[in-house]
């Protein structure tokens, strides 16, 4: 399981517009093949900071099959005009879970 982190920050004033859009675009990640799971968290210090937390079943499943496809270009069409700058993601494995 990979997990996709992306920190996206937004223009000032936009935040309302870019959280109805992310919802919208929610439905394009559940269709997607190899998508696990979807979050998204706002920055409590940098109210125009959000992070995308994505699982994916394996690398290929975002990088291949998501990213460039139509899907991936709709979920941009309904976010990319609130960023502030192109968004920041890496890709992580999970190495300690404790509880």
């Amino acid at each position: 399981m990979i997990l996709e982190i992306a920190q996206i920050d937004v223009k000032p004033g936009s935040e309302a517009e870019f959280e109805a859009g992310i919802e919208r675009a929610s439905a394009i990640f559940k269709a997607a093949k190899g998508c696990r799971s979807f979050a998204v968290r706002r920055s409590v210090e940098k109210p125009q900071r959000y992070r995308l937390l994505i699982e994916w079943e394996t690398l290929e499943a975002h990088t291949k099959d998501f990213t460039g496809s139509q899907a991936w270009m709709d979920y941009r069409a309904m976010v990319s005009p609130y960023f502030e700058n192109p968004p920041s993601v890496e890709h992580t494995e999970l190495t300690l879970r404790a509880f």
